[in-house]
């Protein structure tokens, strides 16, 4: 069921447009490629798509099934290109209209003549196959979806989705194949399409939804079972504390909507100013329905991505040989995942990779001689000591010894060959260790060091110069179930076995996630209390001094972040501004273009 759907109809439905711009962000790229199957002409998919977008919210009060929006914009798609093809039929000027499209061409310059050389080599080689395999090779080469999109898109099974594609590759040259992807991507709708859309639905009147006692259509059973707990016993799921499971009324995955440009009156967003630093966070207790659009920075800062196929929080990830790997998180269950996926920057696409032996979330993951380590983390009530070795080169994870201490919410970090793993909590709550404790890959041994000074969970850790630096995390204020964030910055040096205390971090926060670039960390996202980050602060160990960056697009809690090639990945999270788990990627580009520094 989607309830993220529910979710954001509703929003609209109760006088809040800007909300449609989610849906929008969502299903624009499936919507425009299975238009383009129908019209074979990019102008007039991304016309019919903006047409579908602005009739659907037109007619929004009408959808009776929230969790079917899919299958309804499918239908009015399919209808509208209908609608538009029949009208080009019927026009007197269109055979002149066609007769001059070789002298137009002439006329191009030589960059779009070789674009239209390839897409009419595209349309010929997919003119040779049968209708149902030249739709199913556009929606994933195109639209970028997976055989499960396509599956619930096209209403029939993703084994015939995956047949379908099988044969269709066998029928085409891999050339074409990769000039398919490659001349795709470029004509991908762009972020400032959703910002059309949404400035035109703002004008568009709709009667406001009658307050309904019970749950929306969109919502199921379960989620008012949940919520009726929560009235009752609402220490069971304290939503206040990023590290605590999260409750079904936390199971919505929206995603972010890069804009270039947006007035920064019409956005309702609650300012909070943690520590010295002035950034903006959005508070859950005065905007937690509040619909995001984020401004998109242009001299390096951030840029959306493709989104992670498995949108979840409490996530570890890691650079190995230039690609990423997203490791466990929990989804809408609170229970640990085992899902890994790959993610390669330089083609934007995530594969399937195999599965951790069990499922774990607040684990931490680092790398050491191209092998990663999964160390730690929780689920369904048991913390773990459980160090697995993942080899991407065979794809398959092997059993280490234990860490002597189970722990969640840690963190891990390498120098010259050596894992340490540093602070966490016993369980998702207090009490909160300064446990360090260093491993050999090599003899497969655990070895005790010094404590950090400050006992914490949810903290980052990052390496610069042999030099680990553990910062931020969460500590519970007494007598309070405030899980407060904390701006602590200690140095850790390996050799010497020793801490020392550094400058603070402007903005106080947990579950956050650090990564280095240029000799520089940079920290990113986290929450404090009831108000989540995107802000970005970086820190250079050579002067101890902090600055502020470029914020991401979207705020987000329990992320993860991994540097490849001088640009920063933020990965999954949780916005709680839906609340929702996110699938989200985010590219980070600094001002400089430092080289790869995947020192974590």
């Amino acid at each position: 069921m989607r309830t993220e759907d529910g979710y954001i109809i509703h929003k609209c439905l109760n006088g809040e447009p800007e909300a449609f711009g989610f849906l929008v962000d969502k299903y624009k790229a499936s919507i425009y490629a299975f238009a383009y199957t129908k019209l074979r002409d990019f102008r007039d998919a991304e016309d019919v798509t903006q047409d579908v977008f602005i009739k659907a919210y037109r007619k929004l009060h009408t959808l009776r099934q929230w969790d079917s929006a899919l299958s309804w914009l499918y239908s009015i798609t399919n209808n509208q290109c209908k609608n538009l093809i029949r009208s080009q039929s019927k026009r007197p000027d269109r055979e002149f209209i066609e007769d001059q499209d070789s002298e137009a061409l002439i006329k191009q310059p030589m960059d779009s003549h070789r674009e239209n050389t390839a897409l009419e080599s595209i349309r010929e080689a997919l003119d040779s196959l049968p209708d149902i395999y030249r739709q199913v090779l556009t929606l994933h080469y195109f639209g970028g979806m997976t055989c499960k999109e396509i599956a619930a898109f096209l209403r029939t099974s993703p084994n015939a989705i995956k047949k379908r594609l099988s044969r269709a590759r066998l029928q085409l040259k891999e050339e074409t194949l990769s000039m398919m992807g490659t001349t795709y991507s470029q004509q991908k709708l762009s972020a400032a399409f959703t910002f059309r859309i949404v400035e035109t639905v703002k004008r568009i009147k709709t009667n406001p939804m009658p307050q309904a006692r019970w749950l929306p259509w969109g919502l199921s059973l379960g989620t008012g079972i949940i919520l009726t707990i929560i009235s009752f016993y609402p220490q069971l799921f304290p939503i206040i504390n990023p590290m605590a499971p999260p409750s079904e009324a936390e199971a919505y995955s929206i995603t972010a909507i890069p804009v270039n440009a947006v007035k920064a009156p019409e956005i309702s967003i609650s300012a909070s100013h943690q520590g010295s630093g002035k950034n903006r966070g959005v508070s859950l207790s005065d905007s937690q329905d509040t619909v995001l659009l984020a401004l998109e920075n242009k001299s390096g800062g951030w840029a959306k991505k493709t989104d992670m196929p498995t949108g979840r929080g409490h996530l570890s990830s890691v650079a190995v040989n230039g690609k990423i790997y997203a490791i466990g998180g929990t989804t809408y269950s609170g229970m640990g995942i085992p899902t890994v996926e790959e993610y390669d920057p330089i083609t934007d696409r995530w594969t399937e990779k195999a599965n951790m032996p069990g499922g774990r979330r607040g684990l931490s993951t680092c790398a050491v001689n191209g092998k990663i380590y999964a160390i730690g983390g929780h689920s369904d009530g048991i913390t773990f000591s459980v160090v697995e070795e993942y080899d991407p080169v065979t794809d398959r994870w092997t059993r280490k010894a234990d860490m002597p201490d189970a722990r969640v919410y840690l963190s891990t970090s390498v120098v010259n060959g050596k894992i340490y793993a540093i602070g966490g909590a016993e369980h998702w709550g207090p009490p909160f260790l300064s446990t360090v404790e260093e491993y050999d890959t090599v003899t497969d041994k655990w070895t005790k060091k010094a404590d950090m000074p400050t006992a914490r969970a949810a903290l980052s850790t990052s390496v610069v110069n042999g030099r680990i630096y553990a910062i931020g995390g969460t500590y519970l204020k007494h007598g309070t179930n405030d899980y407060n964030g904390l701006s602590v910055v200690e140095e850790y040096d390996p050799v010497t076995d020793k801490w020392t205390k550094k400058a603070d971090m402007p903005t106080a926060r947990l579950s956050l996630s650090t990564s280095v670039v240029n000799g520089k960390i940079h920290t990113i996202g986290g929450a404090n209390r009831r108000t989540v980050f995107p802000s970005v602060e970086e820190y250079d160990p050579v002067t101890d001094k902090w600055t502020k960056k470029p914020d991401m697009l979207i705020p987000r809690v329990a992320l993860s972040t991994s540097a490849v090639n001088g640009k920063i990945y933020a990965i999954g999270g949780t916005s709680r501004t839906a609340p929702a788990f996110l699938s989200s990627v985010e590219e980070y580009t600094a001002e400089e273009s430092p080289a790869d520094n995947e020192e974590e």
